[in-house]
């Protein structure tokens, strides 16, 4: 990726870095995708896991809803655990029905997760 390719990229931030209890405390709400093109990096950053697991994925939708929500084809993370906490995964995704967001499937949490996304807005 060249200088200027970074340069034209804009975060966003997807889920703001939060202890998480449970699934409903580490999904977040849609985001509206429309005005970017190309690909899209989703980053999931995790810290400490003090049991069990943590999984994400990336979910599509029609509208900010959640209309004809279902889970984009391969948009999902490694599973994190005690043992692999303190990580950093980025997964690219492309082509969305216009909204995403993030789940995070917590197994007998809590789980530190932040997910933000790097995308070029849509040039005019």
């Amino acid at each position: 990726m060249s200088a200027s390719s970074v340069r034209a990229v804009s975060p966003v931030v997807i889920l703001a870095p939060i202890d998480c209890a449970n699934t409903a405390a580490a999904t977040s709400g849609w985001i509206d995708v429309r005005t970017y093109e190309g690909d899209i990096a989703i980053i999931q950053s995790t810290g400490v896991v003090t049991a069990g697991t943590i999984v994400g994925k990336i979910q599509e939708a029609t509208d900010g809803s959640g209309t004809g929500a279902a889970d984009i084809t391969g948009a999902v993370f490694t599973s994190v655990g005690t043992s692999t906490d303190n990580d950093v995964q980025k997964l690219v995704i492309r082509n969305t029905a216009g909204y995403i967001r993030y789940v995070g499937t917590i197994a007998t949490g809590p789980a530190l997760v932040g997910v933000s996304m790097l995308a070029r807005l849509e040039s005019v």
